[in-house]
This record gives C-alpha cells, sequence and structure tokens, in this order.
C-alpha cells in the first residue's frame, strides 16, 4: 500500500490541490494582492497558490501529526533579505495559514483540538488516495 510517506511530497501536494479545486474551497478575498511573509519580497505568483498551500497544510499535518499557526508560521518563513545587513530568519504571515486551516474544517479534511489541529478521516483518506494516484 502506497502512503504519503512513498511520494515525492510536491507530486502530492500538486495532486491533492487538484481535488481541492474540485471542491470549491473558497479562497480570501485578499490571496492575489498579498505577501505570504515578511521574508517574502513579492506575492506568491503561482495562479493556484491558495490550493497548493492548504495542499501542504494536509501534508504537514499528515506528517507532524497535531499542527498549529506558529508551528506552520516557522515551517512556512525563510530568510530576510536585508541589503548588506546578514540575513535573517523570519516567519511566515499567519493569516494564510490560519485561514487554509479553518477552510480545511469547514471542509471537514481537519478537526481542531485543545491545543492546535490534526488531520481527520477524511482528510487521511484524501491524502492516501492522492499518494497512490501519484505514485502510479
Amino acid at each position: 500500500m502506497v502512503t504519503v510517506y512513498d511520494v515525492t511530497p510536491n507530486k502530492l501536494v500538486a495532486k491533492v490541490a487538484e481535488k481541492l479545486k474540485g471542491m470549491k474551497i473558497p479562497q480570501p478575498e485578499y490571496i492575489g494582492t498579498v505577501k505570504s511573509g515578511s521574508h517574502a519580497e513579492r506575492m506568491p505568483q503561482q495562479k493556484d497558490f491558495w490550493y497548493l498551500r492548504l495542499a501542504s497544510l494536509l501534508r504537514n499535518a499528515y506528517v507532524h501529526g497535531n499542527v498549529g499557526v506558529g508551528k506552520l508560521r516557522s515551517h512556512y518563513g525563510g530568510k530576510k533579505t536585508r541589503g548588506v545587513r546578514p540575513e535573517k530568519k523570519r516567519k511566515a504571515g499567519g493569516s494564510i495559514i490560519r485561514k487554509g486551516l479553518q477552510a480545511l474544517e469547514t471542509a471537514g479534511l481537519m478537526s481542531k483540538k485543545k491545543t492546535g489541529r490534526e488531520l481527520s478521516a477524511a482528510g487521511k483518506k484524501l491524502l492516501d488516495a492522492s499518494a497512490k494516484e501519484a505514485a502510479s
């Protein structure tokens, strides 16, 4: 049986993003006009950035178990270019992550716990089916 661990993350995220597009999960109005964090110089250039981020959030919840906004901000952060000064690590913006987790909760793919969120049975099923498709 093929699992999430057996498939390249990029292939899996792309496959899950396609399925999430079909589920018609609404995206916030500001998605096409804001940066993903203070470390980014420009806003995301991908046409379907929202669905790729949602798929990545699902994969992170599968791999790491219980996840929260703070942990995910560190994961999606990056180095801030500061001119001639040394670069510094910055966390990603929390709003896109928070709204994404809330949208996945509404779709029934994640569930809220006391200290974060974890993948629901429907979310695991979606990821396992996508991993099976991506492997073949």
